[in-house]
């Protein structure tokens, strides 16, 4: 049996480190799209968006669905991830800062190691840990705010987006070895999610409450139309294409990436970072990097170092 290289190939960190960078430049565009559009408009506007892109790509590159029982499992997770995970999310989003939503959702791959060795078996050694409290500790640097504010209903609403985001994460590991194609399961996924927040769009309408924009700039449709091809087609396809090849607590090492990519945009469009968000960065950086270069194939009974 050949051997397998030992370290992952520099395709799928490519491929972790941009679905990082989309999610984390997401989430910018993503805050300035929801002040302007109701959060759950906005999550069937942007799913709307991707799953259209996605389409195109399936049937240009003649890419089948996924089937059968374990198939049909992984096109239905789309339910709780992007679908009930975001509606909670950007929900909570409109009650606290952007800074507070980041640093909680920083706590997602912590959960995911959790759940990656319980349910996978994933063996997590000391210095794996030891580069994930590193990491952790660097995104303290980067987002601490003492501004950083929200409603306890926010915060609860946030974190149970994350957590499940990481049974996500955990479900799809499982069964994404079993399908066929990757933008094919994408594609599924996000199918369900569009039709789940389509549901919940429709019984808030019924509520009464509104779920049209009172106004609607071109920077606000500009924003809800590119958050959708960033947050969701780009990097849920990049994120499941590394999935495949990468343990799932590995692969969850980027989500350290994302802050900085969302305080990179930050800077681009006029915010500044004080010296100790800098050192945090390169903390992060320097940490996933790490995590990356020890990690080993997935191999039965091995364990990451």
């Amino acid at each position: 049996m050949t051997r397998p290289d030992p370290r992952l190939r520099w395709r799928n960190v490519a491929q972790l480190v941009l679905a990082a960078a989309c999610w984390g430049t997401g989430t910018v565009v993503s805050k300035q799209a929801v002040a302007e559009v109701p959060p759950l408009t906005l999550l069937s506007i942007q799913l709307a968006v991707s799953v259209a892109a996605l389409a195109l790509v399936v049937r240009l590159r003649g890419e089948h669905l996924p089937r059968g029982r374990e198939g049909t499992l992984l096109g239905r997770l789309g339910l709780l991830n992007p679908g009930l995970a975001y509606a909670l999310s950007l929900i909570g989003l409109t009650t606290i800062t952007a800074s507070l939503s980041v640093l909680l959702w920083a706590a997602e791959p912590i959960l995911i190691l959790v759940l990656a060795a319980l349910v996978l078996g994933d063996r997590i050694g000391p210095g794996i840990l030891s580069l994930s409290l590193a990491a952790v500790a660097g995104l303290l640097l980067v987002l601490f705010d003492p501004a950083a504010t929200g409603s306890p209903v926010g915060v609860g609403l946030t974190l149970a987006g994350v957590a499940a985001c990481a049974m996500y994460t955990v479900a799809t590991r499982r069964w994404l070895l079993g399908a066929d194609s990757t933008f094919g399961v994408v594609f599924a996924q996000q199918a369900h999610a569009l039709l789940l927040s389509v549901g919940l769009l429709a019984l808030v309408a019924a509520s009464g409450h509104a779920v049209l924009p009172a106004h609607l700039t071109a920077s606000g449709a500009a924003s809800a139309v590119v958050s959708g091809l960033l947050y969701y087609a780009l990097a849920y396809s990049f994120y499941l294409s590394a999935l495949r090849v990468t343990r799932a607590s590995v692969a969850a090492a980027s989500f350290y990436l994302i802050p900085v990519f969302g305080l990179a945009g930050g800077w681009l469009i006029g915010e500044r970072l004080e010296t100790q968000q800098w050192i945090g960065a390169v903390v992060v950086v320097a940490s996933v990097a790490a995590i990356t270069v020890r990690a080993r194939p997935q191999v039965p009974g091995s364990a990451l170092q």
